[in-house]
Formats: C-alpha cells, structure tokens, sequence
C-alpha cells in the first residue's frame, strides 16, 4: 500500500497534479453508543481471547483513485451525487486526508470548493481576502495591490466590510471566485460553487476560466453541467461510487455519465460494471436501416413543420462512409428508437447537406409497454459534443401522444433548415413520456448518427450558425 499524504512537488514538473492510488475511509456508527461500545468493548474482548466485535460499519468514499493532470490542461470532473467527487477535490486541495496513496501537486494552487470553506464567518470579507491569501502563500504586500482587482471582481460594495456570515451565498461566491482567481494561481480548483451566482457573474467568471486557460494555467473542477464540461475541458474524468470508472475525451466521458444518470438499482449497477471494466460501450443495435422494414397500418406519422415539399433539387448527397463513431444508446425503459435518417425535399436519403436548405430528421419508435403523456426530440451537437440546437416536442407542454400502446409504432419527422456552417455534425434522439413507473426516457441515443454540411465558396460567416449577417459601413464626417 502506498503511503498517504499531500506534497508540494518540484515547480519544473511537467505533471501539474499526481493522484496515486487515493483513497478515503469513514467509520459509520448507527447509534451513539456504539462510538463508545467501540473504544472499550474490543478491546476487552482481546485481553479476554475472543475476537473483538465491531460497532460500526466502513464507508469508502473513494477507492484507489489515480490520474495526473499536466500543466496547462483543464480536466472536468463529473459523476451522480454522493460519488467522491468533492472528496477528491479536498483531498487534491490538501484540505483532507486521504487514508492511503499520494497526491503531489506542484505550483500554487487557488481553490473555491463547497460554500462556506476557507472564510472565518466572523471575520470581514476585507479580512477574509488577506487571509486566505497568507494561506496560500502570497505576502500581504502584493496583496495590497491586488485587493483592488479583487474587490472590483467580486462587486459586492458595502458588504465588503461586513462580517461574512451577513453574506447571503452569492455574495459569498462572488468574493471567493475574485480571491481565487486573482493570486495568479497556477492550479484552480473549483467545485460546483460557480452554480450559485447569477448568470451575469458565471459569464464573467467563464471568461476569467479561458483567460487563465490561455496563460497555460491548470484547471481542476467539478459540474454537473456537461455542456461546461464539453466546452472547456481537454479531459474528463466519470467518478461514480468512490471510484474512477471513465477516463478521456470530454464528450464520451459525458455521454456514458448521461447514460449512467437515467438508471437506478441492478440496471445502474450493470451498466456501471460495465463502464468500469471496458470504458467502452455496451453492443449496439445492428444498423436497423438495412431492415427495410414497413410499417403497419396502425402506425402514427408526426410532422413537425409539414412544409412545402415539392421536388426542387439541391446539392446533398450520401456518404456511406460518414458515420458516427461514439454512439451512446440509453437502456430502453419501454421504447426503441431506430431507423434514423436525413431526407430531403425529394424524400432520398442524404448526409451531407447544402448548406441553407432544408431538410426532414426522421427517426422510428416501437413501444413495447403503455406510455402516457409521450414526446419527442432531436439535438444537434458539434464534433467536442457541444449542444448547439434542437426541440424537445411535448416535453414541457401539450404532450405530441396522450397515450401510446405496447406495441404501436411511431415515425417522427422533424423539418429543420441546414444553417450551420460546414463541418461534421451529430445528432441526438429522444422519447419521453410517463409510464407506471414514472416519468422516464423511454429511449435515447446520443450521437446516432452524423451528417455533413457541404463547403460553400467564399462563404464568409463564422463560428457554427450563420445568422444571416448584413454588413454595412460608411464614412462619417
């Protein structure tokens, strides 16, 4: 077994954080005379000869838990409540004690972990501020230079000369985040704390992320916003039960903790054991489009946005070889989503689309229990798995199906217009509705399939959607 603890590393190390083999334990007593049974009854069983009984029960909050983290990257933590996910944290910040393995860390680190750590509630935020930087290390002097910036950041006027535990949770997140984010750290640390504040200071907050990013500064945070994770993170890890399951790129990582979420009981645990012991996912459906197979006459038909669809020809095509390579099915909870295409106006069947016409997402649903209140939806995500557009039918309002019975089929098409600029795209899948067991995604499937939105020449809009931009100028006096 390794040794436990915390150590600073050499400053030149090209590994920022190195987790080896962590683990935590709790001892958990059911009632509390049992914390004194345990200090004395053992120990007179052992001078007596017998085997001593214990009155608690061990807890693993985390269990043999590495990886390393090199300078410059930003490494997104997530996983379902009560995984470990702020345990690890703690013990990466040097806040706890892990109960064996190591963990080095090598430069400054600035951390904002869970409401109410690192501030004395009597003390002033002005007071806080100075404090938590002779914890980390910065003298007062520089400090006094910097509290400016901090105060600015933080916005929270007055208040900044009141005790802390005046403070309402926002105003105290506001003043950690400036605290933290302005001793230059060289490692950030931040669980899920960025939630509480509002929208204007998260956008701030993101945007000082990326400028420390762009420094070459390391990033270590927990969310369970896997959009967050997508768009900021080169590297993600799923914890789940005190332990690492998953490991890698942001949008697989994401998917399969999206597939573990929707689960409960023997069917999580499955699906769990099976994350663990291969990363990869479980068998796919056979590609049920080679099926060809004819709906019967009691199948609904759903068109979203039924529009004109005369036989105008355009530039699309299909690409056999354009699929998608990191499909993620959700375990069926009385539905199966297959047959997912593109067509155009003309009904053929394409994935590489031209760019600003329009064209029909259609996808098949077999039901094979009774569902009520039953909707549909698609997402279209980029490459990194960033969310860009989509609907959610019936979701939140008037249901698309009352009620749909075991058995029946469903085809959905949904009309959209191609105005994403060219590049590979991925598209999303969904059922939901309300069963006997409550409301449930029927099915889902992440990433189903891609399709391509061809180059235009000279096109001269940029990011991910063309907004139809007119540009004007002209010359003032």
């Amino acid at each position: 077994m390794s040794s436990s603890g915390y150590q600073a590393g050499a400053s030149g190390s090209d590994v920022a954080i190195r987790v080896r083999d962590v683990s935590k334990h709790y001892v958990m007593f059911e009632r509390p005379e049992d914390r004194f049974k345990q200090m004395v009854v053992p120990r007179l069983e052992r001078l007596i000869g017998r085997p001593p009984r214990r009155y608690f029960r061990d807890f693993a909050a985390l269990s043999g838990v590495s990886f390393e983290i090199g300078r410059g990257e930003t490494i997104g933590i997530i996983g379902r409540n009560g995984s470990g996910k702020s345990t690890l944290l703690q013990i990466v910040c040097g806040t706890l004690q892990p109960t064996s393995g190591s963990v080095e860390v090598n430069g400054r680190i600035a951390a904002l972990l869970e409401l109410g750590a690192g501030f004395n509630p009597e003390f002033t935020g002005r007071e806080n501020v100075f404090l938590n930087a002779s914890i980390l290390g910065v003298p007062r002097k520089e400090m006094e230079w910097r509290f400016d910036d901090i105060a600015r950041f933080a916005d929270i006027g007055p208040f900044l000369n009141q005790p802390v535990k005046t403070y309402s949770s926002g105003m105290y997140v506001r003043l950690a985040f400036a605290t933290a984010i302005n001793v230059d750290p060289d490692i950030l640390v931040v669980d899920e704390a960025l939630a509480v504040g509002d929208e204007a200071f998260q956008r701030k907050c993101f945007a000082r992320i990326e400028d420390i990013k762009d420094r070459g500064g390391t990033i270590l945070f927990v969310s369970h916003s896997a959009q967050t994770i997508v768009q900021l993170c080169t590297r993600a890890l799923l914890i789940d039960g005190g332990e690492k399951i998953l490991e890698g790129q942001p949008k697989g990582v994401v998917s399969q903790y999206q597939r573990l979420m929707n689960l409960a009981g023997d069917e999580a645990l499955t699906i769990r054991e099976q994350i663990r012991q291969t990363g990869s996912l479980s068998p796919q459906h056979l590609d049920s489009q080679s099926k060809n197979t004819t709906l019967d006459n009691k199948d609904h038909v759903l068109d979203f946005d039924q529009r004109n669809t005369s036989n105008s020809s355009d530039d699309s095509w299909f690409d056999p070889s354009l699929v998608s390579p990191a499909k993620v099915e959700y375990e069926r909870q009385g539905a199966k989503i297959d047959r997912l295409k593109i067509v155009n106006l003309n009904g053929d069947q394409v994935n590489v689309l031209a760019f600003g016409k329009r064209y029909f997402y259609q996808y098949d649903v077999e039901f094979d229990k009774e569902i009520y209140n039953v909707g549909f939806g698609m997402l279209i995500n980029t490459r990194t798995g960033l969310g860009i557009a989509g609907i959610g039918k019936g979701v939140r309002g008037t249901p698309v199906i009352k009620q749909v019975k075991k058995g029946e089929r469903v085809k959905v098409s949904i009309e959209f217009n191609a105005s994403l600029l060219p590049d590979v795209y991925f598209l999303n899948a969904g059922v939901m509705g309300r069963s006997a067991e409550g409301s449930v995604f029927a099915h889902r499937i992440l990433d189903g399939m891609a399709f391509r939105v061809a180059a235009v020449p000279d096109l001269e809009a940029t990011g991910i959607v063309d907004l139809g931009i007119v540009f004007n100028h002209e010359f003032i006096d």
